[in-house]
């Protein structure tokens, strides 16, 4: 296949001493060589998210020398990104995770380009960071967002180097339909509903796991921008760490795909809609966590629903809950009477938002949940109820 790197851009790529003796090794690789690595440095990638998934990408493809590197995260590093997201430190809590990448990434190789977007990738914006880089790599950690890179990429026309993870379990794939394959749209069409597929927070992740599937995702990045090997375009690559099996995985393209198929219906990142996103979220009712301290002291006659998965209460509980995970709250509301008062929550807010609504429209109606969840009850109510 033909590199991703337009000829032109490639030809007035130099380098110093200093880089030759860097990348040495990959120099004297007859498949790589002088005229490869001037494709890596000519190259112009941007990463979307600098966690378990970027940490890894941006690591290894600073170290190759890739020319630029966009890099889009709003977050802030906190002690549970530690076990996994190695671009950052123990020193780095607290402070924005573009920041502490920036840093990580000069030490490994000042020879390349970090330009920083310190925003969430939404469908205003996406068009116009994505404009200047010849891939994207999803790094994302929320279907929303996987949804709408995947979109981006393809209506640029941009190869989509896609991973993801979940426990012991992870995927690698290219989307590129301008290439001859298929799209993440085609595998799934929509998002799934709220609370149906547990986070990476919710459900956990083994540390190593994100630098496995991300060193993947850095090597199919490699290959599209030397225009070798076989890119995993119409395949996906299933990684069980577990068992230590790879399974390979034919796919193919919906001609009825919404955004690659034959008529498609999305054109415009701006007409996207996703089934997990909750547009009446706004009136759903809540209280703040110090607000539940003085119903809690008052003794107050309710029911302090726990909508977390059985693991995390094994890290952390408020004393008093029930626990019904809200994957299974649905199938469990006869254990709820419709007349309780119920006060719900999670690890953060986003569940027990879910929650409530699945509570709202099965009629309950003295119902609410506790905005920040247990994490702002451990900052702010009680501190020896761990944060994680």
């Amino acid at each position: 296949m033909e590199s991703v790197i337009p000829p032109s851009r490639t030809n007035e790529t130099e380098f110093s001493t200093a880089e030759m003796q860097r990348y040495a090794r990959h120099l004297t690789i007859p498949d790589v060589g002088v005229e490869g690595q001037k494709k890596l440095k000519a190259a112009k990638v941007l990463c979307i998210g600098a966690g378990g998934l970027g940490s890894p990408v941006t690591m290894y493809l600073a170290a190759a020398g890739i020319g630029e590197i966009g890099l889009v995260e709003f977050d802030t590093v906190e002690f549970s990104n530690l076990q996994r997201q190695i671009v950052h430190g123990t020193g780095d809590v607290g402070k924005p995770k573009i920041e502490s990448a920036i840093a990580s990434l000069a030490e490994i190789n000042p020879e390349v380009k970090v330009t920083p977007y310190a925003t969430r990738l939404t469908s205003e914006n996406a068009m116009e960071i994505a404009a200047p880089y010849d891939l994207i790599i999803d790094g994302t950690d929320n279907f929303e967002t996987r949804y709408l890179s995947n979109d981006l990429a393809v209506l640029t026309g941009k190869p989509n180097v896609y991973g993801s993870i979940f426990r012991f379990e992870g995927q690698v794939s290219v989307f590129a339909p301008h290439l001859g394959g298929p799209c993440y749209r085609c595998l799934f069409p929509t998002p799934p509903e709220p609370g149906q597929v547990p986070s990476c927070a919710e459900g956990g992740v083994l540390g190593v796991l994100p630098g496995i599937v991300g060193s993947l995702q850095a090597n199919e990045a490699i290959k599209l921008i030397l225009g070798i090997g076989e890119p995993l375009i119409g395949r996906l690559v299933h990684f069980d760490a577990l068992a230590f099996r790879f399974r390979e995985i034919k796919l193919r393209k919906d001609s009825e795909c919404a955004v690659c198929g034959t008529n498609p219906t999305i054109t415009d990142l701006k007409e996207i809609e996703f089934a997990c996103a909750m547009s009446d979220q706004k009136e759903l009712r809540e209280i703040d966590v110090h607000q539940l301290k003085k119903r809690i002291e008052r003794d107050d006659q309710f029911i302090l629903l726990d909508v977390r998965e059985t693991a995390e209460v094994e890290v952390a509980k408020i004393d008093g809950s029930v626990l019904i995970p809200l994957g299974e709250l649905p199938d469990r509301l006869g254990e709820l009477h419709p007349r309780e008062e119920i006060i719900i929550h999670c690890k953060a807010g986003g569940r027990s938002a879910q929650a409530l609504k699945i509570l709202m429209d099965a009629n309950f109606t003295d119902v609410c949940h506790v905005k920040g969840g247990i994490n702002a009850w451990s900052l702010e109510v009680d501190s020896s109820v761990p944060h994680y």
